[in-house]
């Protein structure tokens, strides 16, 4: 099996289909003895055919490994967000929202507005904690496009996306982050991980600024998101 280093943790895997191979090269670390193995077999990938008519086993094999790793992740203190995240001097600014509201719309405003901003992961970066300080990373698992970065940096806040005509942002409530984060993450099966999530979520949200914004797509959105998510306040 390969190894690969994702978000500061070292787990192998062997793909069989091309997409989990090509997007993980980026991933890939020297072989170590001690990684975890995570492993996707055929019976499991012919499992969930019946409910997933419309991909390929090639894409089914690439989702369920997402799934391994991020129930790995939980059992580690982590989470997946489903989010866009945009990096600008060294930190990361994550966007969430259902699909199709335009969270990758609006980070790619970041881009154009600040000359060293980069997207980390354009669907689902990893969130964990360290040395008592919250970080975000790129993964393999990024989404349609797959775009993402090999690096983990310091979180600056999170915010949960809705479209409006007019921009405004303001911080929700710990108990709203709460059902926000976990309505846009994976929930594992088993009990005891899930039970894991609910605390590794509690405990971020405990150490990040958390906002609803409400944008249209021009630039002025990217002004007062940055004005405002950079000041880090908690409601």
């Amino acid at each position: 099996m390969a190894c690969y280093n994702v978000a500061g943790f070292t787990v192998s895997y062997d793909p069989t289909y091309p997409t989990l191979r090509s997007r993980s090269e980026k991933y890939r670390c020297a072989d170590m003895p001690d990684a975890v193995r995570l492993c996707v077999t055929e019976e499991q990938i012919a499992a969930i055919r019946g409910s997933t008519p419309l991909l390929t086993d090639d894409l089914r094999e690439y989702m369920l490994m997402g799934r391994a790793f991020y129930d790995y992740l939980i059992s580690r203190g982590g989470m997946m967000l489903h989010a866009s995240a945009v990096v600008v001097d060294g930190e990361a600014y994550l966007f969430s929202a259902p699909s199709g509201t335009g969270k990758s719309t609006h980070t790619s405003l970041w881009l154009r507005r600040f000359e060293d901003a980069y997207i980390l992961n354009d669907d689902k970066p990893a969130l964990f904690l360290s040395d008592g300080r919250v970080y975000a990373a790129g993964t393999p698992f990024s989404g349609k496009y797959d775009i993402s970065a090999d690096r983990s940096v310091p979180l600056r806040a999170i915010a949960f996306i809705e479209r409006s005509d007019v921009n405004r942002i303001e911080p929700i409530s710990d108990k709203r982050a709460l059902y926000e984060m976990l309505n846009q993450t994976a929930r594992p099966d088993s009990v005891e991980l899930y039970a894991r999530l609910l605390r590794n979520v509690s405990e971020i949200i405990g150490k990040t600024p958390i906002y609803k914004l409400c944008c249209n797509m021009e630039n002025e959105a990217v002004t007062i998101a940055y004005e405002t998510m950079r000041k880090g306040e908690k409601a």
